[in-house]
C-alpha cells in the first residue's frame, strides 16, 4: 500500500484519521449510465445519470503492495516525533450479494471456470449448499418487500477462523478463494447491492524508527468496508479529491495517476490493544 510522501493533509489528522484515510482504498473507476444497469437500478443513488463503478479485481489490486510489504501509517509520538508504523492486511470476512442468481452468474462469461464448480471439496459443497439455504430463507412473512429485492441474492460468504500466525496476506487469500469462487475477482461492483462489504484485520509488524514502550504501537485494528459504488454520494468531499495519502496499488503509486477513482472508506471500525490515548491524539 503505502501513499505519497509529498501528502501533508495527514498533519491535521488524529493518528487514528490517518490510519483510516491510509487504509482506504482508491479503486480506478469508470462511469457508466445509470440506464445501461437495469438489473440493479433499484440500488444507486437518486438523481444521478451515471453511475462510478469499478471492479473486484482492480480492489484486490489495491492490497498488492500492502500484502507483500506491509502498509506504512505516520504516527505522531507522545515526543512530537513521528514514526512510520507498518500493518499487513488480512481477510477477515466478507460477504457478496448479486442482483443474478448464483445459477446466472455461472452461467454468464464464466464458461471457462467451469472446472472450478465441478470440482469442489465436500466441505465447499457444504458451504455452498449453506450458503443456497440461507438465501432462500431471505423471506418477509407480513407480504412486506422481500429481503432478496432489498439484499439481492447471496453468491459467496467467508469468516477467518484462523488465529493471526496461520493466516495468510489479503491478496493471497483472495487468489485462493477465486480458484472456487470466480467472481470474487471477475465480478463489477454494478454487478453487486449495496449489501455487499468486507472486513480487513490489520496487524503491525514493525515500526520505523524502533521506539520501547509506546502504547498503541501494537494495537490492531478491523475495518469494514462495501464493496458497491451505491454509497458514493455519502463520500466526504476530501476524500473525493486526496488520493495521495491511501493505499498503494499493484504498481506503489497510490492514487496519484491520472485516471478516476472511487473511495471505499471503512463504515465500521473495531480496535484490539488500543491501550493509550495515542490514537485519538492531533
Amino acid at each position: 500500500m503505502g501513499g505519497s510522501d509529498s501528502c501533508e493533509s495527514w498533519r491535521n489528522m488524529s493518528n487514528l484519521q490517518s490510519f483510516l484515510h491510509k487504509t482506504t482504498p482508491f479503486v480506478p473507476s469508470q462511469s457508466l449510465p445509470k440506464s445501461s444497469i437495469r438489473e440493479s437500478s433499484h440500488w444507486q443513488a437518486l438523481g444521478k445519470d451515471t453511475v462510478d463503478c469499478f471492479s473486484l479485481r482492480e480492489l484486490w489490486d489495491q492490497y498488492y503492495e500492502s500484502s507483500a510489504y506491509g502498509l506504512g501509517v505516520p504516527v505522531r509520538l507522545p515526543t512530537g516525533e513521528t514514526a512510520v508504523q507498518y500493518y499487513v492486511p488480512y481477510l477477515s470476512a466478507i460477504q457478496i450479494y448479486t442482483s443474478k442468481s448464483t445459477t446466472a452468474l455461472r452461467n454468464v462469461g464464466e464458461d471457462s471456470e467451469s472446472d472450478s464448480w465441478s470440482d469442489d471439496s465436500e466441505s465447499e459443497k457444504q458451504s455452498k449448499s449453506w450458503d443456497a439455504t440461507s438465501e432462500e430463507s431471505l423471506s418477509e412473512p407480513d407480504g412486506s418487500w422481500p429481503a432478496r429485492d432489498r439484499l439481492g441474492h447471496l453468491y459467496f460468504q467467508y469468516v477467518e477462523y484462523c488465529p493471526p500466525y496461520g493466516r495468510v496476506p489479503l491478496m493471497e487469500k483472495v487468489t485462493e478463494l477465486a480458484q472456487t469462487y470466480p467472481g470474487l475477482t471477475s465480478f463489477k461492483s454494478e454487478d453487486l447491492s449495496p449489501a455487499s462489504w468486507m472486513s480487513v484485520s490489520w496487524y503491525p509488524i514493525y515500526h520505523i524508527p524502533f521506539r520501547r514502550n509506546v502504547k498503541d504501537l501494537s494495537a490492531c485494528f478491523l475495518t469494514y468496508h462495501t464493496i458497491s459504488s451505491s454509497f458514493q454520494d455519502n463520500m466526504p468531499g476530501d476524500l473525493e479529491k486526496e488520493g495521495c495519502c491511501n493505499i498503494g496499488g499493484k504498481n506503489g503509486k497510490g492514487s496519484t495517476e491520472a485516471v478516476n477513482r472511487i473511495p471505499l472508506p471503512p463504515f465500521g471500525l473495531a480496535t484490539y490493544k488500543a491501550q493509550g490515548d495515542l490514537l485519538v491524539k492531533s
